[in-house]
């Protein structure tokens, strides 16, 4: 915990995971303020609208740490207007954040720039760590749209990297799907899911998940906010990544859920229009570690899968 309450803003925080990090950090101290459309009931909001430059840049300034969680979400069918949306969203709210901070009298010693894990290619080999990761977009064996979701993350971190910010000390945060039992998260999709007795295999089960906590993706930011050595990009992901069968697996068994069923990648295609999503989120094989973390001496409270699922599944099962 860091050794006095902070000012901190979140762009963007109005979400699931920026409210629970929000929560967290106010649970620890800190004066929180999120930028958003939306109001929000539980933690101070000023509204923008995420591309230009307004009232809301005096949150900014005398700020000790900004966290941009902006962005379209990716949960949506990947057409060519969604995923232009997510690219201008993330990149027009990363742009505007570094002007606000270029203008501020008291520029913030921080900032947290939201990425994901999703920038490495898909594997079923190494994990991809800071150091050794291959950046995806030329696997030959996957769908080509699945490039654009990797183009949108290099311009995501290019856009902090050539913001011209020189009293900010700036991190990408690389994220896997960060796992909380909130109404709407991921987990709680995946959750009912195997409910439904649809909790099995994917297309063979075989690619990679790596996901993390919330409360640990809550520490992490603190110990990034204690840690004045480490910039650049950072994996926020669990050491552990599992194949999406193990992964199921122990959703069902900490559910008490005995049967998941199967489903063929003709199946996921199918049900992936009439939920409006894509298969990429599924199918992907993210395999990825966290280095950065592990070397300077971040330790996880839930590093094993199986441990985080118990802890996840509502007791009342």
């Amino acid at each position: 915990m860091t050794k006095k309450p902070l000012k901190i803003v979140i762009p963007g925080g109005s979400g699931q995971v920026g409210m629970l990090l929000g929560r967290a950090l106010l649970a620890s101290g800190h004066e929180v303020t999120v930028l958003s459309r939306a109001a929000s009931d539980s933690i101070r909001s000023v509204h923008w609208d995420g591309s230009t430059l307004g009232e809301w840049a005096k949150e900014i300034d005398g700020a000790d740490v900004i966290i941009n969680l902006a962005g379209r979400s990716v949960n949506c069918r990947y057409t060519k207007e969604n995923l232009e949306e997510m690219l201008r969203s993330r990149v027009d709210s990363t742009r505007i954040i570094g002007q606000a901070i270029a203008k501020a009298k008291r520029p913030p010693s921080l900032w947290l720039q939201m990425s994901t894990a999703t920038i490495y290619a898909h594997t079923f080999g190494p994990a991809n760590d800071e150091k050794m990761g291959i950046l995806g977009g030329s696997e030959p064996e996957v769908p080509g749209y699945w490039g654009f979701s990797i183009e949108i993350a290099k311009a995501w971190e290019r856009e902090l990297a050539n913001a011209s910010t020189p009293q900010t000390r700036k991190v990408a945060l690389r994220s896997a799907m960060v796992m909380s039992p909130d109404r709407g998260g991921i987990f709680s999709v995946l959750l009912r899911l195997a409910r439904l007795g649809l909790g099995g295999s994917l297309a063979g089960g075989q690619q990679f998940v790596s996901w993390i906590h919330g409360q640990d993706f809550a520490r992490v930011i603190e110990f990034l906010i204690e840690h004045e050595e480490i910039v650049g990009p950072v994996n926020l992901a669990s050491p552990n990544p599992l194949p999406q069968k193990d992964f199921m697996r122990a959703i069902r068994r900490a559910a008490r859920i005995p049967i998941g069923l199967p489903a063929a990648k003709w199946m996921l295609e199918l049900g992936a229009v009439f939920m409006r999503t894509d298969t990429e989120l599924l199918l992907k094989s993210r395999r990825v570690i966290p280095f950065v973390l592990l070397d300077a001496g971040f330790e996880f409270r839930f590093s094993k899968w199986e441990d985080a699922a118990a802890d996840l599944v509502p007791g009342d099962r």
